[in-house]
């Protein structure tokens, strides 16, 4: 077999299909009671009770198209090639049953590569035995092949489109992984030279007051055990096994360079409360990160904005940041499919154990929240 077909062949079904969503219900609802109508008033329909019971049979399938959508073709076209039987030759078909063409994108939107192919045969071959029987002509045929091929086409278009943005979003996910892996880097190496620092200092102090040699194992214990949590975490991190940045990591205290007053664009100003002594440096550098994006973004995308405030605050748990600006609500900016910079940003507060959600403002603007565990213990 062909290299190129055997990948078609073999390729997968896409990850998590929705099954049914309040839309089917609501198509399936319609085209019961369009069927019957049709069946009523159109005067031209053949075989009227028989063809309106096949589409109205036929309607529930919807259901099933993302889930089963090789079965699903196989019983309607297996269906509409054996009415004829029933009618003596003549086909049962009714205007309604153009929403069949739903089942031929579902097929190659969800289906696997086998099935896909399985189902464009049965359906080539229902079409043939259309032609060979005469109830379908050669120019009715073309057109036929020209609506179920452009159903086919629109189908692989969207199953395209679909798989490269989830390749985008993995590649999304994996840089921000890399970033925070250099963050969690800079955090071992300041504990390891903290280590080093003290033993040295144990070791010359320890013959003339022996009290001190036993504070810097004491010292050194303690950074160890950081260490080792720190560690940990960045093996969770690294689960690709890709490699990453080293280069030096911010920290809470670099957010006063991200205020700016005065400067085109709306001001921002910086505000940082709370406790903030011993926050492990991989917190420290993802409320930087998480805060920088949040900016980058409201001075993109907020229209009419001339504030941006940024709010940064720690109890005994965890670190709260909290980024809104004053720009016009009525930009909901897309937010039922969100950018690749909040993507980013929701990844790296899970991977240290917190969240990270954004939203429209209580009254205007645009609203940025996240919390992190002090202990940046991953998930």
């Amino acid at each position: 077999m062909h290299p190129l077909i055997r990948s078609l062949w073999n390729e997968p079904r896409p990850p998590d299909p929705p099954l049914r969503v309040w839309r089917d219900w609501v198509l399936v609802g319609a085209l019961v009671p369009i069927a019957v109508l049709e069946g009523v008033l159109r005067p031209d329909l053949p075989w009227r009770v028989v063809s309106v019971a096949v589409t109205v049979g036929l309607v529930p399938t919807l259901l099933w198209r993302r889930t089963r959508p090789l079965l699903v073709v196989a019983i309607v076209f297996g269906t509409t090639s054996l009415a004829p039987l029933v009618t003596g030759g003549e086909s049962p078909e009714t205007y309604t049953m153009v929403y069949l063409l739903i089942l031929v994108y579902s097929l190659f939107r969800w289906g696997s590569g086998r099935e896909a192919a399985i189902g464009l045969s049965v359906m080539l071959v229902a079409v043939f035995l259309s032609i060979v029987s005469g109830r379908l002509v050669s120019a009715d045929a073309v057109a036929s092949f020209a609506v179920v091929f452009s159903a086919v086409a629109l189908g692989v278009a969207f199953r395209y489109r679909a798989g490269a943005r989830m390749r985008e979003l993995d590649q999304v996910k994996l840089l921000e992984r890399e970033q925070l892996a250099r963050d969690l880097h800079d955090t071992v190496a300041h504990h390891v030279s903290a280590m080093a620092i003290r033993a040295q200092a144990g070791l010359a102090t320890a013959a003339s007051r022996p009290d001190a040699a036993a504070e810097a194992l004491h010292v050194i214990e303690a950074e160890a055990a950081r260490a080792l949590a720190e560690m940990n975490t960045m093996v969770r991190v690294l689960r690709q096994n890709r490699p990453a940045d080293l280069a030096p990591g911010r920290r809470i205290t670099d957010l006063g360079q991200l205020a700016s007053r005065g400067q085109s664009g709306p001001s921002v100003d910086v505000e940082i409360s709370g406790d903030l002594d011993d926050l492990p440096p991989s917190v420290g550098a993802a409320i930087y990160r998480l805060a920088q994006e949040s900016i980058t973004n409201a001075r993109r995308h907020a229209r009419h904005a001339t504030r941006i405030e940024v709010r940064v605050s720690a109890d005994d748990t965890s670190v709260h940041l909290r980024v809104s600006d004053d720009g016009d609500s009525g930009l909901i900016r897309q937010a039922a499919s969100p950018g690749y910079g909040l993507i980013g940003m929701i990844e790296r507060a899970d991977l240290l154990g917190g969240t990270c959600v954004a939203g429209p403002g209580p009254d205007r603007g645009w609203t940025v929240t996240a919390v992190l565990p002090r202990t940046g213990a991953a998930t």
